[in-house]
């Protein structure tokens, strides 16, 4: 039997004993611990933390429904040399965004907090989205803003302004869109060059598009591999925009993903947006849905492997650095 047959019959035995969580070893034994253990410094830039004694949230659904603090993702992280990460918000609703600010704020202020910055709740659709992230402009620790973009509201003047203003305060957009809206994306990107952006999980790349014919799934792919391509390109064209490697490893939560299923979409990221515009993200916890932290790390270290090593340094370290204006972080 083959590892990777090995590793599906020993998820589907897992499932089958009612354990929390299924096998999702494949990546990382595929490259042994020596290799996950790295010496390259990781930066995560997209770390999502929630303390539901402090804030209400109305999606969560198990393995998330309950609360995943920082004290949960340093252990989730141990000995993978996470070394700062990036707050990512967590939907909350409209009437908590303030609170989950302040939350995250006096976190990254901690001096032993390896969360150290923050992208906030916000989108350029809500009324009122200018004040809002004003009274952020000269907080340190606030990169950027992330919230509900519908395609049809991408061509929307008022849209297109709140994004300008996001760069004139020197802030960032998060754009998290499905692969069917990434053409508007471009487009959006491309009216506001003067705004940073960053989009979110390899453009929400499905996995199951990339299978190769014959693999048996439970469902169907959510969009062709070559509509997701051609529009990839088309935002990797504009400078003003990063690409996360992140957020791929949960679609299909009941088919045990290995290095060999995600390397179409991270290598088709890496080569088209390049080495100085990827960072590497965990997309923790929501990720446990599909993998642990340590296996996705894991998973991308094998996919990256033939790399030269200073543009694994620049995925997993240095543009996140520059990017979000950490080097002065402590």
């Amino acid at each position: 039997m083959n590892r990777r047959g090995f590793l599906r019959r020993a998820s589907q035995a897992a499932v089958a004993a009612g354990l929390a969580c299924p096998l999702r070893a494949a990546c990382a034994q595929s490259q042994g611990s020596a290799s996950v253990l790295s010496s390259i410094p990781i930066v995560d830039t997209h770390q999502h933390l929630w303390d539901l004694s402090k804030i209400k949230l109305t999606w969560l659904r198990p393995p998330l429904d309950r609360s995943f603090t920082l004290k949960d993702y340093l252990e989730a992280s141990r000995g993978l040399n996470i070394v700062k990460a990036v707050y990512m918000e967590v939907a909350v609703p409209a009437d908590q965004r303030l609170r989950e600010a302040q939350y995250v704020i006096e976190l990254c202020k901690q001096p032993d907090s390896l969360t150290r910055a923050a992208v906030l709740a916000g989108s350029p659709t809500d009324e009122g989205f200018e004040q809002f992230v004003a009274r952020f402009k000269n907080s340190p620790h606030v990169k950027g803003f992330r919230g509900g973009l519908p395609a049809k509201q991408m061509s929307n003047e008022q849209v297109i302004k709140n994004l300008r203003l996001l760069g004139e305060l020197g802030m960032r957009f998060d754009v998290n869109v499905p692969p069917q809206s990434l053409a508007e994306a471009a487009q959006l990107v491309e009216k506001c060059p003067g705004t940073k952006f960053v989009l979110d999980h390899c453009g929400n790349a499905d996995p199951v598009a990339f299978f190769p014919a014959g693999r048996t799934v439970s469902r169907a792919a959510q969009h062709s591999p070559d509509q997701w391509r051609r529009d990839m390109d088309k935002l990797a064209a504009k400078g003003n925009i990063v690409c996360k490697i992140s957020g791929i490893v949960d679609n299909i939560p009941e088919y045990p993903l290995t290095a060999d299923d995600l390397a179409p979409i991270v290598n088709h990221c890496l080569d088209a947006f390049g080495p100085d515009r990827v960072v590497f993200a965990s997309d923790w916890p929501v990720c446990l849905r599909g993998m642990s932290l340590r296996d996705w790390v894991g998973c991308l270290k094998e996919v990256v492997a033939y790399r030269p090593e200073k543009d694994q340094r620049k995925l997993f370290h240095d543009n996140a650095v520059g990017f979000y204006d950490l080097a002065m972080s402590s």
